[in-house]
């Protein structure tokens, strides 16, 4: 066998691994796992609105938090962040090899998915890392977490840019996430010829709501991240507990933060209509 041989098979075998049964299956308790993270966080947030959140994160971190102090929350966070890992497998499949659909092997589909694939993959081992007893892992305050890098690298050379940057891409991704949830392109990706007309139209509901509301959470977030550049104020920065608790300082008062906490928990509910529909 030849060298150049050998190396096809490899490749063939790496291939039908990274779209086998076991693989999408990790995908989809990838798609329950991120909808757990996102209806607490939702959930958090309307605390927040009606109760000041009784000294909880509104983040991943309160989400983690919240699932440990329950009866058997070590094994479900264990769970959790297995189920993250087979999301962060997936993605890095679709990397190597392309994703599903006519344009899934494209270089910027397959850059996306690198990138998921590396979030993901941060969010699984944080998690486990809490569930195997690191409790500083995976539950700090995003907040805290965000003003400390943005006055880390505003003392860098060219700081303020870097930051200002880095705050506008997050922006841009927030308005990119928004207006694909508003086009319904999320509809591309899912058996939707599969659902009954009411399944579909239910399942739109949440993907355009849900996923126009996570936009606008990482919009604002980005947003604070520029004006923490421009004003060299690291103390500008928030993560998502203080972006969400924004909200509720606009003139409409907390119905907007009760709207995007709703939105989110919506998003949930959609990510779990992945878990079910997503073409894999």
């Amino acid at each position: 066998m030849t060298t150049g041989s050998a190396a096809a098979r490899g490749r063939g075998q790496a291939r039908r691994a990274a779209h086998s049964k076991a693989v999408a299956a990790g995908a989809r308790a990838g798609f329950v796992a991120r909808g757990i993270i996102y209806v607490l966080i939702g959930v958090l947030s309307l605390r927040i609105t009606f109760s000041d959140g009784g000294g909880k994160q509104a983040d991943r971190g309160g989400a983690i938090a919240e699932i440990a102090g329950k009866p058997f929350g070590a094994a479900l966070l264990w769970l959790l962040g297995t189920a993250l890992a087979g999301m962060a497998l997936w993605r890095l499949s679709g990397a190597a090899f392309g994703q599903a659909g006519p344009d899934g092997r494209k270089a910027n589909k397959r850059a996306m998915a690198a990138g998921r694939s590396v979030f993901y993959g941060f969010v699984s081992y944080s998690v486990l890392s809490y569930a195997a007893g690191d409790k500083g892992s995976g539950s700090g305050s995003s907040d805290e977490n965000s003003r400390d890098v943005t006055a880390k690298v505003l003392d860098w050379p060219w700081g303020q840019w870097i930051v200002a940057i880095a705050g506008a891409a997050v922006a841009a991704a927030g308005v990119w996430i928004a207006v694909r949830a508003l086009r319904r392109t999320f509809q591309e990706h899912l058996k939707m010829s599969r659902m009954s007309p009411k399944t579909r139209q239910m399942v739109t509901v949440l993907g355009v709501f849900g996923g126009a509301a996570r936009g606008v959470v990482f919009a604002a977030a980005g947003g604070f991240a520029v004006t923490a550049a421009v004003q060299h104020k690291p103390g500008k920065a928030k993560g998502m507990d203080d972006t969400l608790r924004s909200f509720a300082d606009t003139p409409v008062g907390p119905w907007l933060l009760v709207f995007v906490a709703v939105g989110l928990v919506t998003y949930g509910v959609f990510s779990w209509a992945c878990a079910r529909w997503r073409k894999l």
